[in-house]
């Protein structure tokens, strides 16, 4: 098979990825849920989409956003197995986004991280081979990548959980993303700044700290072409730009004066979103990266990005200081004038 009948699939593919197929997300009454779930329904033919969340509260609100009988408002939780496997019957595609992600509250209450994020992610891996689904992708974060807090070592443990069962996955293909800051999520610190523009003082934690931003519309696209190119095992990780948490505040609250409190505990300085020890593995398809699993996996064709991507140096990071992909102030203006939470 040539090069080009291998390549990657693009946009242009998503449709027939898509068409016809019963979609699931968990956590889906979350920022991405919510948006991700009108993106599939005004842009692809899907049969069915469910949304399954164990907030009531959030899905009566949800539901009141669409018109379209194809989307269904299932409650449960992940760390019920059997309310999963019932869930995923006669679903195709599984969007594994339900986490607890509140930093301080996972450090404060750790057994919660460890039944939520770890469990709960091997339920529904458990229940997704159990009832045939054919694909099942893991919504990761940045804080997995050498994790310093509970949350992001939960995470971590929830990608290890979903590439290693890919040995035993016969034909679901299971694979993850992982991704930083999203610019418009419920509860990320530029919806705050926006709620608070005419603040005579704000809070920072320390003026050089970094975090890497992605858009709503970027993480879908991500999800999309990981969903239409994984063969089992990868983790994809997006090219997306950094910025510091003062030129945030020096764009959006010029005129406010700044107090620096410290880094808190379980934070970082610069967050990364690809470790040296996974660029070994690792290739640049071109506005992604993806690192392979160490171990291989029966009909999972992952030669295929030797010739698709290049190799990655044995030394390369990616890291929020990088200043390659940078997000200046005009930029970030640019993108929170069509600031919208759904």
């Amino acid at each position: 098979m040539s090069k080009k009948e291998k390549g990657l699939k693009g946009s242009s593919d998503y449709a027939e990825l898509l068409r016809g197929k019963t979609v699931l997300i968990t956590g889906g009454t979350g920022s991405f849920g919510k948006n991700f779930s009108h993106h599939l329904l005004d842009t692809y033919d899907i049969k069915k989409l469910i949304i399954f969340s164990r907030d009531e509260l959030k899905q009566f609100e949800m539901q009141k956003t669409f018109t379209d009988d194809r989307v269904r408002f299932l409650v449960g939780d992940v760390r019920d197995l059997s309310r999963l496997q019932r869930t995923f019957r006669d679903v195709d595609i599984v969007v594994h986004a339900a986490a607890l992600k509140q930093v301080p509250a996972m450090e404060y209450n750790p057994q919660e991280a460890i039944k939520t994020n770890i469990n709960g992610s091997q339920n529904v891996i458990d229940a997704a081979i159990d009832q045939g689904v054919e694909k099942l992708l893991l919504i990761s974060t940045d804080k997995a990548a050498q994790p310093v807090n509970l949350y992001g070592a939960s995470k971590l443990c929830a990608e290890k959980l979903f590439v290693a069962s890919n040995a035993y996955s016969g034909n679901l293909r299971i694979g993850a993303v992982r991704y930083g800051n999203v610019i418009g999520s419920r509860g990320s610190i530029i919806e705050t700044i926006l709620k608070n523009r005419d603040a005579k003082e704000v809070y920072l934690t320390h003026p050089d700290m970094s975090r890497f931003w992605i858009t709503l519309p970027q993480s879908f696209e991500l999800v999309l072409f990981a969903l239409s190119n994984m063969e089992g095992g990868e983790l994809f990780v997006p090219k997306v730009p950094s910025m510091t948490v003062k030129e945030i505040f020096d764009s959006l609250t010029p005129k406010a004066s700044q107090k620096i409190t410290g880094i808190r505990p379980g934070e970082k300085l610069h967050e990364i979103l690809l470790t040296s020890q996974e660029a070994r593995r690792g290739y640049d398809l071109g506005g992604y990266f993806v690192t392979l699993p160490e171990f291989s996996f029966a009909g999972r064709d992952l030669e295929k990005y030797k010739d698709l991507g290049k190799s990655l140096d044995q030394y390369f990071e990616y890291t929020s200081d990088n200043k390659e992909k940078w997000l200046s102030n005009k930029d970030l203006i640019e993108l929170v004038e069509g600031y919208k939470i759904i």
